[in-house]
């Protein structure tokens, strides 16, 4: 059995630690094909299923604000228990709920698979980046090895849509989940073998009571932000916000407090860290954003196929494997806060080309996407590099855990905030005709997916009456969340500049 990782002296990867790596991206691809197959089978799930427009929300959004309120958990559960039997428990465990969710009855029962997957993803992630932090000692082996891990996830988004869009042409929705499946047994072969163990040698306590604010405090926020979309900035919405914040409050304070915290906030005190971080979660949360309206778009307003719409996103996903890559050695030129910087300005422009477009056609999308691809890339390498050199090795768990927590916080985020604006402007401009049972009437106002149901059940004129509306009041809701988008990620280059202008590449 191969040894503990415990010290970690300098020394050169060889044939063994790349070919465990090889492995390590196979959860990497389980995940990140899920996120985004799920994305595409959007139209047909509303269209089985039929969602109200909040449960649409949360399925997509359950699944991450999950898994990214039991990372940090689970990354001090890793450094405690070994970080490759918590890879290997959480990528059966994910692969079986997985084949489970292809089967569901309902959007009550898919919500529920979701969950579940999130609480075997959350086993995975921290694992995969704290075992390359203490398998690649060397800085430049270690940033090539961040790299291939970011191009993973690009690479099961890329794989996702093209695989998925051709389940889609010909089986249910649910087949979309039965992807992640085959991963598993090269994965559960190879690991024990490849995969050498590690773990924290002074492994603080399990907290549970640290476990339980974490989720109390992200719970409220993201569901008082799906409220908004739904009854308005009133009491509703903001009390939950509030509840969250005051336990996100107590949680930090518990921390500081403790001798062995599950979180080390600590780590902020350090601005490479923290604006790292800051820059990983926006930058996800355009990605995420984006990707939310766009598949919808191609489908539901352009009439593509999903082989077709994961076909046009195919260029931009191979991009985000291309930037993530290159940008290795562009930082030894240049400044990684700068390159940080450039990335999230990349973004921006992405967001600028959609409002430019105006009529939403094919060229203009793809266009978009792929800047935005370049964007992710770069910032998403670098920020994730600058992450893990900022912390000793012994707090590669620590950190690796805060790395994922701040990418999937935010890409609950961007279906929470940018998917809650898009619906509430969708719910305030559709015009739904009468002719309409009360159960069609209330989906074709809740979702666009809805709309375009419900509309084969009317008549010529009334039919094209009501996709003429839902597809305009849709799309201005792509405008409105186009320009947070773009604002958000100018506000977050400037602070790029300002924050991680003093960082280096080791």
């Amino acid at each position: 059995m191969p040894a503990v990782l415990e010290a970690h002296p300098i020394q050169r990867a060889g044939r063994r630690e790349w070919l465990g790596l090889a492995v390590l991206m196979l959860p990497v691809l389980l995940i990140s094909v899920d996120n985004t197959v799920l994305s595409f089978a959007i139209p047909s799930l509303s269209r089985a299923l039929a969602p109200t427009g909040t449960e649409l929300l949360w399925i997509v959004d359950i699944y991450a604000l999950v898994l990214a309120g039991l990372l940090v958990p689970m990354g001090a559960l890793g450094d405690r228990i070994g970080r490759r039997k918590l890879l290997l428990v959480g990528s059966a465990g994910f692969g079986l709920v997985s084949a489970a969710a292809a089967f569901v009855p309902s959007a009550e029962a898919l919500i529920g698979a979701r969950a579940l997957l999130g609480l075997f993803g959350a086993m995975l992630m921290p694992a995969t980046l704290s075992l390359i932090r203490n398998i690649f000692t060397v800085p430049s082996q270690r940033r090539i090895a961040i790299a291939v891990w970011a191009a993973g996830f690009s690479g099961g988004a890329a794989l996702g849509p093209i695989v998925g869009g051709v389940l889609l042409e010909h089986f249910w929705w649910g087949s979309v989940f039965l992807l992640s499946v085959p991963v598993l047994i090269p994965l559960l072969v190879l690991g024990p073998i490849l995969l050498p163990e590690s773990r924290d040698p002074n492994p603080g306590p399990v907290d549970l009571l640290s476990v339980l604010l974490v989720m109390a405090a992200m719970f409220p926020v993201v569901y008082g932000i799906k409220a908004i979309s739904t009854s308005g900035a009133g009491a509703e919405s903001l009390l939950p916000i509030a509840v969250g914040l005051a336990f996100g409050v107590l949680f930090v304070r518990r921390q500081l407090r403790r001798l062995h915290p599950m979180l080390d906030v600590r780590l902020f005190r350090n601005p490479t860290f923290s604006g790292s971080i800051g820059a990983n979660l926006l930058s996800v949360f355009s990605l995420v954003g984006f990707i939310f309206f766009l598949s919808q778009h191609l489908q539901l307003v352009l009439e593509k196929s999903p082989q077709e719409a994961g076909l046009i996103m195919l260029p931009g996903l191979l991009l985000t494997i291309i930037a993530g890559l290159a940008v290795v050695r562009v930082v030894r030129h240049i400044r990684p806060g700068y390159v940080v910087a450039g990335g999230l300005l990349l973004n921006a422009v992405g967001y600028t080309i959609i409002l430019a477009a105006g009529d939403g056609g094919v060229g203009g999308l793809m266009v978009a996407f792929m800047v935005l691809g370049l964007g992710v890339g770069a910032a998403e390498t670098i920020s994730n590099d600058l992450i893990l050199s900022s912390v000793p090795p012994t707090k590669a768990g620590a950190a690796s855990a805060i790395s994922e927590t701040a990418y999937e916080v935010g890409a609950v985020l961007g279906t929470a905030v940018l998917g809650s604006i898009l619906t509430a402007d969708y719910r305030n401009g559709v015009s739904v005709p009468e002719g309409l049972s009360p159960d069609d009437a209330a989906a074709a106002s809740e979702t666009l997916g809805g709309a375009v149901e419900a509309a084969q059940r009317l008549p010529g004129e009334s039919a094209q009456q009501l996709l003429e509306s839902a597809r305009a009041a849709f799309d201005s809701g792509v405008d409105t969340t186009s320009l947070i988008g773009l604002v958000l990620m100018l506000v977050a280059a400037a602070g790029a500049v300002v924050i991680l202008r003093r960082a280096t590449a080791d």
